[in-house]
């Protein structure tokens, strides 16, 4: 075996320019002293968090690399842990991904890597077969609409929140599980990360959370405050409707370090780097989800909901609204190598029955229940239910104090209650649960990550983590 993984890092490193040779020793020296010493590495343990993006991609090869050419050199090499968070927007063709990059850097049989994949606060080995999870394609149905409802139909938080709010689980188990790991590798830059935990502290404070002074200096320190964050926001949500889980159990090392790359990585654009496009055969996923792209983490499901939101609620066309998404966004998705026949087709009748199979297919959600969700009728006393009625369902405007009542809790007709499930896609408890809420001004998704920067804690303490495994 020895020969064999000689022969795939000769074939990885001949990918390599030379900046890149350079960052790869830079590389193999912060591991090794991190580690403590040359002795040391055979017992040091690494984790980087894999969503099937350029930069974890990358992250991951050069750190296949680092593994295999200190194997080269000495006795023993550092163990590494590849973890993936599987939430509702990871397409097959990212997991596919994901496996034939793994494949690639021969992992699969190598007993110094281990590969998970974390589903609904499970953790298992990683298995691109898997299929999903209909517990965890429910939960995050729910959780996407209750976000949309509670934030007033803003599409950046609806497709955002619950897969964000998710990292803080994910990076408590995936760093306790199994004795745990020493570190944590990241391609991610600061800023990136400051902007993601300013987001999420702007969320625990805007559901009424304690904000205590300063922030922890340690990682695990800062994964459990992170955590506390997350539940406190879902219960928010959820109010006395939310089930609790089990925590992760602490665990690991007490001291766990950070490693970041992101400034080996500078003037190096991953995505078309010959080392992702030619040894891993790196293809984006259109339908994909990306974490790190606060702006447009999906956007062809975002052109989608404008079309929607334009058609319903602006006195535009389904396709004005498609057509004024991709012109704002055009530069983004010819970077993110969108194909130009899916930016195309992306306004017609074609590209708006694929948005709605790929929402129904991954987020459970048809046409009917995002336009409820981008009106939040429900909201604030049903402040805008009988617009929604006269907009969406005129023949329902007779019934308007009747389903005044049934979210009241009073006494109705059952059709009228299904109704109200249907076209909202929720159990009744949870939609009567919205009626008496007000609505959230929670960051607005990813997208206020940016604004959120000047307020993100030092730099210091925000090299302790990696965020987005993009």
């Amino acid at each position: 075996m020895n020969y064999v993984y000689q022969q795939v890092l000769q074939r990885l490193v001949g990918h390599f320019t030379r900046a890149e040779r350079t960052a790869l020793q830079l590389l193999i020296q912060r591991i090794v002293v991190a580690a403590g010493g040359i002795e040391q590495v055979g017992l040091y343990k690494v984790l980087v968090a894999h969503g099937g993006g350029e930069v974890s991609s990358y992250t991951l090869a050069l750190l296949r690399a680092a593994q295999l050419t200190i194997a080269s050199r000495s006795p023993s090499t550092f163990q590494l842990r590849v973890a993936t968070l599987r939430h509702a927007g990871m397409t097959q063709a990212t997991l596919d991904t994901l496996h034939h990059s793994y494949g690639a850097l021969f992992f699969h049989d190598d007993p110094r890597v281990e590969l998970l994949l974390v589903e609904n606060q499970e953790v298992y080995p990683f298995n691109h077969l898997r299929p999903a999870s209909s517990a965890g394609k429910a939960v995050s149905q729910r959780t996407t609409l209750m976000v949309g409802h509670m934030t007033s139909g803003d599409i950046r938080a609806t497709l955002c929140n619950d897969a964000y709010l998710s990292l803080a689980d994910f990076y408590q188990r995936v760093t306790a599980w199994n004795g745990g790991v020493h570190a944590l590798v990241s391609g991610d830059s600061p800023r990136k990360q400051g902007q993601y935990l300013a987001w999420l502290k702007k969320n625990a404070a805007a559901a009424g959370i304690d904000m205590p002074p300063g922030m922890p200096l340690s990682l695990t320190g800062l994964f459990a405050r992170m955590e506390e964050w997350s539940n406190d926001c879902y219960l928010d949500l959820y109010g006395e409707h939310h089930t609790t889980t089990e925590s992760p159990r602490r665990g690991g090392h007490r001291n766990l370090a950070y490693i970041g790359i992101a400034d080996l990585l500078n003037g190096v654009e991953p995505v078309s780097a010959p080392l992702l496009t030619e040894f891993l055969g790196y293809k984006p996923d259109p339908f994909g989800f990306h974490f790190s792209h606060a702006a447009y983490p999906n956007p062809l499901l975002m052109a989608h909901l404008q079309g929607l939101q334009a058609q319903c609620l602006r006195a535009l066309s389904y396709e004005d609204g498609v057509e004024g998404f991709v012109r704002q966004a055009m530069d983004y998705m010819q970077r993110r190598q969108i194909p130009d026949h899916l930016i195309a087709e992306a306004s017609s009748p074609d590209g708006r029955v694929l948005a709605t199979t790929y929402a129904q297919e991954f987020f459970g959600l048809d046409e009917s229940q995002l336009t409820c969700l981008l009106f939040s009728p429900f909201i604030h006393h049903g402040q805008r239910l009988e617009g929604y009625l006269r907009q969406c369902h005129p023949g329902m405007l007779v019934a308007l104090p009747e389903l005044h009542k049934a979210l009241q809790g009073k006494p109705v007709a059952d059709m009228l209650l299904q109704w109200v499930v249907d076209n909202s896609g929720l159990p009744l408890p949870l939609v009567q649960h919205l009626y008496h809420k007000r609505p959230l001004e929670i960051g607005r998704g990813a997208a206020a990550q940016g604004a959120c920067a000047k307020r993100s804690p030092t730099q210091a303490q925000l090299r302790a983590f990696q965020l987005s495994g993009r």
